[in-house]
C-alpha cells in the first residue's frame, strides 16, 4: 500500500531531524565538546515573577558569556547546516537556498573558564538587583561529547528602602523634587532595584527640566546607599558593642533594610545654582529643504504675533501655521513642551521631517531663542493594497484595495483619503471553483488637524484630528442575497498620552438597503424568523466612543500590552427626529415613513485586550482576550446583519472555517449551509495564546521564515433562545461545554513591509460534539486518514498577523 504523501513528508523531516542530531560531534576534537545547553534554576525570597525576569536576564550575552548551540526540535539543526556548508561542502540549488549564512552556526565548543566568569557577572547583576546574600554555583554534565551547564541561583533576601532623604542646597529646585515627590519610583517598603535608580535620575532630571531648568544635567544627580544604621553604633569608643546592635536588629527582620539619600550638587562652574531659562524669538521654516541655510535670501519674512516665518514657497496658510506651535515668546522652556510641540507637528502628517534647536540668545541673559526646521512631505500619494485569505478547498478570498492621499488640501495641512476596494469570495463545489460572494465600495474622508466645533475648544493635547467620512459598500451572495451600505461619520480624534488615544463619533449614520433572491427568501429566511428579522432594510444612526492603549515602544522591551475598547448605540437621537417630525407633519411624514425602514434600536459594546511577552530576541508570546456583546431594545428585537458578531477564519479560531462556528452547541447541517456557511450571533468570546518564533532566513536574508503554535477557544451566541437553533442561547453555566478550542500550527514569511501567514488548525473541543458530555474532541483524531484529515484540518492564508 502506497503510503500518503503527508507520511512521507513526515518521514522526510524526522529523517533530517535525526541526522541533525546525531552527527554535529563528528568535525570536534576528542578534547573538544559541543555546549549543548544551558539552564538557571532561581530559588529564593523572589516572587515567581521576579525569577522569571531574573531567569531572562541571567541568561542574556551580557551575563552569560558562553552561549550554547540553539535547539529546534531536540535537535541543532543550524549547526548541521555549518557542516554541510563548511565540512561536507555541499553546493546546489538546495544547498544554495538553505545554506544562508543566517541558518548557519559555528559549533561551540564548551570552555569552563568562560562559565567561571559567567559566575562573577552574575552574581554583579544580582548585587545590583539588591540581592547582596545571593550566590551562584554551576554543575557540568557531559556525555558523548556534549556538554550542559546547569546554574543554580539563590538570591538570598533582598534588601528593602528603610527611607529616603533629599539633600538639594539649591532651594528653588528641592521644591520642585518635593512637589513631585508622590510621582517617584523609589519609595519606601520597596526592594531595592539598581535600574529603579537609573530611572529615578530619569525622572529627576525631567521634572527639573521642565521647570525651566535648559542647562541641568542627570549627572548632577547622585544617590547614596547606607545598608548599615549609624545610629545604632551608639558607642564610638566601643565598636563591639554596634557590631551586636547590627547582628540584634538585623536578625529578627524578613528582608534587611537600607536608607537612600538622594543628592543634586550645584554646577561645577563659577555660578552658584542653575539658572532657568524662557523663550525669545520663535522662527518658524514650513519647507526647509535637505541642505538649507538660515542666511539664504530666498527665504520670505512674515510675522504673525510672536511667531517669525520664514517660508520660500506659500505651501501652507500663516494661520495654520501658527495653531501648530504650541511655542510662544515669554514661556519657561519645559522638556515636555519642547517634545510635546515635535510630536503635534508629526502627528499633523504634513512634514517628513521635524528639527528643533534652542540657542542661547546673545543679548538677553537666560534666554533661548527657538529655530523649527519643516521639511514637508510629497503632497500627493497612491497606494495598492493586495490579499488573499482561503480556508481549505472550501473558501478562497482575495481583495484588493486603491488609495489615494493628499496631504495638504486648501495649504491648510488637510488630509483627503479616497479608497476604492473590491473583493471575491470562491468556494469549492463537485470539483470546481463557483463564485460565492463580491464586494465593492468605496469611502471619501476629509481629517483637519483640529477641533471643529460650534464652540472653541482650547486643548495642549496631541494628534487632534476632526473627521469627516463617507462611503458606500456593495455585498453580493450568489443567489442568496444583495446589501447596500451607505454610511458617514463626523467625529474627533485624539492623544491623551504617548500611550493612550480616543476616537469619538458624536453623528455615525447607516443605511443598509436589502434585496433577497426569492427562492432564498422562501427556503431559508421566511423559515427562520431571526435571519428574517435581521435581513430587514435598517437606518442605523447613533455614536460611538473607543478607547486604545498600547505601550509598545522601546520602554517595554520585555513585553507590552494592547488595549482596545468600544461602545456604539444606535436610535436614540434619530428617535428624537422622528418623535419630532411626527408632532410636525404628521405619523405619515416622520422619518421612518419617508425612508420605508425602520431605526435600528442597540447598544453594541467591544473589549480586545492583549499581551506580548519578548521571551528572547528570537520568540515571543503573544495572548489575546476579546469580548463582544450586542444589546437590541425598544422597538428592535435583533441586531442588524452588518452589525452581528462571526467566528472562526483565519482572524478567529482557525481550527472552524469563516462563519461555521455557533452559536453555542449549535451545528448547521442543512444543505444550505454548504454553501452559504453564514453563522452570526448577539454576543462573542473569544481568547487566544500564540508561540511565534524565528527560523530561517532565506533569500540571503531578505525573508524571515517563522513558525508558530497556537490555541484559540471562544464561541459566539444569542442573548436569547431561538427555536430554529437549538443550543444557541447564552447560558453561564453551559459557557465551559460551549466552549470550542483548537490548536495548530503555523509559518509566516516575513518580507519585512509585510507577512505572509499560513496556519493549519484542527479542533481540541467541539461544542456540538455528542460523543463526549463536554465536547472534547481528541478521542476522535485519526492523522492517518486523508478524509479525516480533509474534513477536520483547516489551512489558513492571510496577510499579517491575527493579532
Amino acid at each position: 500500500m502506497q503510503r500518503p504523501p503527508f507520511l512521507n513528508l513526515l518521514l522526510s523531516t524526522i529523517t533530517i531531524l535525526v541526522l541533525a542530531a546525531c552527527s554535529n560531534t563528528k568535525y570536534l576534537q576528542k578534547n573538544q565538546q559541543l555546549y549543548i545547553q544551558s539552564n538557571v534554576n532561581v530559588k529564593g525570597d523572589a516572587t515567581s515573577m521576579e525569577k522569571q525576569d531574573l531567569r531572562v536576564s541571567l541568561t542574556s550575552k551580557q551575563l552569560m558569556m558562553q552561549q550554547a548551540n540553539t535547539s529546534f526540535l531536540g535537535t541543532r539543526i543550524k549547526v548541521w547546516l555549518y557542516n554541510q556548508k563548511n565540512k561536507e561542502k555541499k553546493s546546489n540549488w538546495f544547498w544554495n537556498l538553505m545554506l544562508s549564512k543566517r541558518n548557519l552556526e559555528e559549533p561551540v565548543v564548551y570552555d569552563s573558564v568562560k562559565t567561571r566568569e559567567s559566575v562573577k557577572r552574575m552574581l554583579s547583576y544580582l548585587n545590583n538587583q539588591g540581592y547582596f546574600y545571593a550566590t551562584v554555583d554551576y554543575k557540568e554534565t557531559t556525555k558523548r561529547q556534549k556538554t550542559s551547564v546547569t546554574y543554580d541561583v539563590n538570591t538570598g533576601k533582598n534588601f528593602v528602602i528603610n527611607r529616603i532623604t533629599y539633600e538639594v542646597p539649591d532651594t528653588n529646585i528641592l521644591k520642585v523634587v518635593m512637589d513631585n515627590e508622590k510621582l517617584s519610583l523609589i519609595k519606601t517598603g520597596m526592594s531595592y532595584k539598581q535600574e529603579l535608580l537609573g530611572s529615578e535620575r530619569e525622572r529627576l532630571m525631567r521634572i527639573v527640566r521642565n521647570a525651566g531648568y535648559y542647562k541641568f544635567d542627570r549627572d548632577a544627580i547622585e544617590f547614596e546607599i547606607d545598608t548599615l544604621h549609624k545610629t545604632l553604633f551608639r558607642n564610638l569608643m566601643n565598636p563591639f558593642e554596634g557590631i551586636i546592635n547590627v547582628y540584634n536588629e538585623k536578625k529578627g527582620q524578613d528582608n534587611p533594610k537600607m536608607d537612600i539619600a538622594v543628592k543634586i550638587r550645584n554646577p561645577d562652574d563659577s555660578s552658584s545654582h542653575y539658572q532657568q531659562y524662557h523663550l525669545d524669538s520663535v522662527y518658524v521654516y514650513p519647507d526647509y529643504p535637505s541642505y538649507g541655510n538660515t542666511n539664504d535670501t530666498l527665504f520670505k519674512r512674515l510675522v504673525r504675533n510672536d511667531l517669525i516665518i520664514r517660508y520660500r514657497q506659500n505651501m501652507f496658510k500663516p494661520s495654520v501655521i501658527q495653531r501648530s506651535i504650541s511655542l510662544h515668546n515669554g514661556e519657561l522652556y519645559s522638556q515636555q513642551k519642547t517634545n510635546d510641540a515635535i510630536s503635534h507637528l508629526y502627528d499633523l502628517g504634513a512634514w517628513q521631517f521635524v528639527t528643533l534647536q534652542f540657542r542661547e540668545s546673545k543679548t538677553k541673559p537666560n534666554t533661548l531663542e527657538t529655530y523649527l526646521f519643516l521639511a514637508p512631505k510629497r503632497r500627493q500619494e497612491l497606494g495598492a493594497n493586495f490579499e488573499v485569505s482561503t480556508s481549505s478547498d472550501y473558501l478562497l478570498g482575495s481583495g484588493i484595495s486603491l488609495n489615494y492621499k493628499h496631504l495638504n488640501v486648501g495649504r491648510s495641512a488637510t488630509q483627503l483619503n479616497v479608497s476604492l476596494n473590491g473583493g471575491l469570495e470562491l468556494i469549492r463545489n463537485l470539483g470546481s471553483w463557483v463564485l460565492q460572494s463580491q464586494e465593492i465600495g468605496g469611502q471619501v474622508s476629509l481629517i483637519f488637524p483640529r477641533f471643529i466645533t460650534p464652540f472653541h475648544i482650547a486643548s495642549n493635547r496631541t494628534g487632534v484630528k476632526t473627521r469627516l467620512t463617507a462611503g458606500i459598500d456593495y455585498l453580493t451572495r450568489t443567489d442568496k442575497f444583495y446589501i447596500s451600505n451607505i454610511n458617514a461619520s463626523f467625529g474627533y480624534e485624539w492623544k491623551e498620552s504617548a500611550y493612550k488615544a480616543w476616537k469619538v463619533n458624536p453623528i455615525a449614520l447607516n443605511y443598509v438597503g436589502v434585496n433577497l433572491n426569492p427562492t432564498f427568501r422562501a427556503t431559508t429566511v421566511e423559515n427562520n424568523p431571526y435571519l428574517k428579522r435581521s435581513f430587514e432594510p435598517a437606518f442605523i444612526g447613533g455614536e460611538n466612543v473607543t478607547y486604545i492603549y498600547s505601550n509598545n515602544d522601546l520602554l517595554h522591551k520585555r513585553h507590552n500590552s494592547y488595549f482596545r475598547a468600544n461602545i456604539e448605540e444606535s436610535g436614540a437621537w434619530l428617535n428624537g427626529i422622528n418623535s419630532l417630525m411626527s408632532t410636525a407633519f404628521g405619523t405619515k411624514n416622520d422619518l421612518e415613513s419617508l425612508t420605508n425602514m425602520e431605526i435600528a434600536n442597540f447598544i453594541k459594546i467591544e473589549a480586545d485586550y492583549r499581551h506580548y511577552w519578548n521571551l528572547t530576541p528570537h520568540t515571543t508570546l503573544a495572548t489575546r482576550i476579546y469580548g463582544g456583546v450586542g444589546i437590541p431594545y425598544s422597538k428592535s428585537d435583533v441586531m442588524p446583519y452588518i452589525r452581528q458578531f462571526t467566528a472562526g477564519g483565519p482572524n478567529s479560531i482557525r481550527a472552524w472555517r469563516l462563519r461555521t462556528l455557533g452559536p453555542g452547541t449549535f451545528k448547521d447541517t442543512s444543505a444550505t449551509a454548504n454553501t452559504f456557511p453564514d453563522q452570526t450571533g448577539d454576543m462573542k468570546l473569544e481568547g487566544n495564546i500564540e508561540y511565534r518564533f524565528d527560523l530561517l532566513r532565506l533569500f540571503n536574508g531578505s525573508v524571515n521564515l517563522k513558525g508558530a503554535t497556537f490555541l484559540d477557544m471562544g464561541n459566539i451566541w444569542m442573548m436569547k433562545k431561538d427555536t430554529l437553533r437549538a443550543g444557541s442561547e447564552f447560558r453561564l453555566s453551559k459557557l465551559y461545554h460551549d466552549l470550542a478550542i483548537g490548536t495548530g500550527a503555523g509559518l509566516r514569511l516575513d518580507f519585512s513591509f509585510f507577512l505572509i501567514r499560513l496556519d493549519w488548525g484542527v479542533p481540541v473541543k467541539v461544542p456540538y460534539f455528542t460523543g463526549n458530555k463536554d465536547g472534547w474532541y481528541l478521542s476522535e483524531w485519526d492523522l492517518g486518514s486523508s478524509s479525516w484529515r480533509r474534513n477536520n484540518i483547516i489551512w489558513n492564508v492571510a496577510i499579517g498577523y491575527p493579532f
